[in-house]
């Protein structure tokens, strides 16, 4: 029998696709935005009730659900391979655009810079990345760089690798930027040593580590705003 909650059923101004047609992006909530990416529901659900239901599992949030896997997607009934895959899809596309729609900062003066720079990159991604920026000593930006990638709970941070970057590139400072996908944003014990060990080797060759930013969804800690930046030795 035919599900009678069927999209289908309904008065078109209600349904999303003649929604989006007739009003525009904006007047869909992000379930009628996700029930069109899933087409259609279940036996038991239309395709927006499909889509609250995922995304209450997200706590209606979409850098969260921007986290799952389309294996994850798919653990909810009537979601297959081919949905979960849109669905991923289309939340990458709106990372990806994101990142593009961030003014590239030429010059570094802030921590809240650094954060711009950074969060989207690793503001919603579901593992740990380490960042590192590479500066002028006028703060300007001549590299970044991807050092390292991670599992859920850490990820390495190679010193030598990064001072080989360093010197290549003739940097004169440094700023590192890691995200915690926890979604807390206080350093580790481990955070605070790996930073004052840079510190150390970078002063060594005369180059200054100014921040160590840590990202956490829409929120970032900064060692130099907190003033624990380790000073060399």
């Amino acid at each position: 029998m035919e599900n009678s909650k069927s999209i289908k059923y309904w008065a078109e101004s209600d349904r999303p696709r003649e929604k989006l047609m007739q009003k525009g992006t904006e007047a869909l909530s992000d379930s009628e935005l996700v029930a069109i990416l899933l087409g259609s529901g279940n036996i038991k659900q239309s395709a927006v009730e499909l889509a609250r239901d995922i995304l209450k599992e997200s706590k209606n949030n979409l850098n969260t659900l921007g986290k799952k896997t389309y294996k994850d997607l798919m653990q909810f009934r009537g979601v297959g391979e081919a949905k979960a895959v849109s669905i991923v899809a289309a939340l990458e596309l709106g990372r990806r655009r994101k990142m593009q729609e961030v003014v590239i900062q030429q010059k570094i003066t802030s921590s809240t810079d650094a954060y711009d720079y950074f969060q989207p990159q690793i503001g919603d991604i579901p593992h740990e990345e380490i960042h590192i920026l590479y500066l002028t000593r006028a703060n300007t930006i001549i590299d970044s760089i991807k050092l390292s990638q991670g599992g859920t709970v850490g990820t390495v941070m190679d010193i030598k690798i990064i001072m080989k970057n360093a010197l290549e590139r003739l940097a004169q400072a440094i700023i590192i930027a890691h995200n915690h996908p926890s979604g807390n944003r206080n350093p580790s014990k481990q955070d605070i040593q790996i930073t004052e060990k840079l510190v150390n080797a970078a002063n060594f060759f005369d180059i200054s580590v100014l921040d160590h930013i840590i990202i956490a969804d829409k929120t970032y800690y900064s060692f130099k705003d907190e003033d624990i930046m380790p000073k060399p030795e």
